[in-house]
């Protein structure tokens, strides 16, 4: 890299972007996390492996509500694009299942199979395939909230204007690619300066649903910026958006917040949503945890 970004030379962005090394023992966590989701697909009412495409990663899983009328959630796995599938991490469902939540798990196909151009595309088939078959897949008759974490969070702001999304919550999310472009990240991405531009959600401010944007108060400094100065010049140009931190959180333990019913993160976005979007609250009473107001 001939110029530096921020400072940092390519050894520094590097690091500033490799989540896994800034806490002890990635794989553990890792290995815990799947573990928790195997023993949670064993007891959660689920219809798995959905089709949206027919890519062998086009797929997604629906944890429906006992509620017709009740509130989705959609959840985007992380991995920075090329890593991850929805199965490691499905215990973050937990949360909003004890919400009265459908819960909506969604795959895509990962890079360098993908380009980023081809994996914003597909998350906007699913959400196109969830609007048009709601009545059948119990999705889109409440308010939907899309959310994901890190890469997850990317694609979740850059579909928040979706017609079927109400609200939105990213979390740790990667808002802008022109550091994601000058680091290690981009051996597998190979971002064009067309994708750069069009899919950095801190390039297109303005629109969308409200937005409930979260990060760990304890994540590299870089995370921190992307979420920060997201909801920033969200607030700035008049949109309705809270920024929440989890305190003492990693990039990887917001995901634990994430599981808790009366964690930051669900309180946040229950509340959230409660006040900003709705004025037929019907779907809360289905909850089965006490609501924030």
């Amino acid at each position: 890299m001939t110029m530096p970004y921020r400072g940092m030379d390519q050894a520094a962005l590097n690091v500033a972007y490799n989540n896994t090394q800034a806490i002890p023992d990635f794989a553990a966590v890792y290995a815990g996390f799947k573990a928790r989701s195997a023993q949670f697909y064993e007891t959660a009412a689920c219809q798995r492996d959905l089709r949206y495409g027919q890519q062998s990663r086009q797929r997604f899983d629906v944890f429906p509500s006992q509620n017709l009328n009740a509130p989705t959630w959609i959840f985007i796995h992380g991995g920075y694009w090329q890593g991850l599938n929805k199965e490691d991490l499905a215990f973050v469902a937990q949360g909003p299942l004890a919400h009265g939540f459908n819960v909506v798990l969604a795959e895509y196909t990962l890079a360098p199979q993908a380009s980023m151009t081809q994996i914003v595309d597909e998350i906007g088939s699913l959400l196109d395939h969830l609007a048009g078959n709601h009545d059948r897949l119990v999705v889109g008759r409440g308010p939907v909230c899309l959310s994901g974490h890190s890469a997850g969070g990317h694609l979740s702001a850059v579909h928040r204007s979706h017609p079927l999304i109400t609200h939105a919550m990213p979390i740790s999310p990667l808002v802008d690619l022109e550091p994601i472009s000058l680091s290690w990240l981009n051996e597998k991405l190979n971002l064009t300066p067309h994708e750069i531009d069009a899919y950095s959600p801190l390039r297109h401010i303005g629109k969308g649903a409200p937005m409930t944007v979260a990060v760990g108060a304890a994540e590299l400094p870089e995370l921190v910026r992307h979420a920060s100065e997201y909801a920033t010049a969200a607030q700035n140009a008049g949109e309705t958006v809270r920024y929440v931190t989890v305190d003492n959180g990693t990039h990887f333990s917001v995901l634990d917040d994430l599981a808790q019913p009366s964690g930051i993160l669900m309180s946040a976005l229950v509340s959230d949503m409660a006040r900003w979007a709705f004025a037929d609250r019907t779907w809360m009473t289905s909850s089965r945890v006490s609501l924030c107001s």
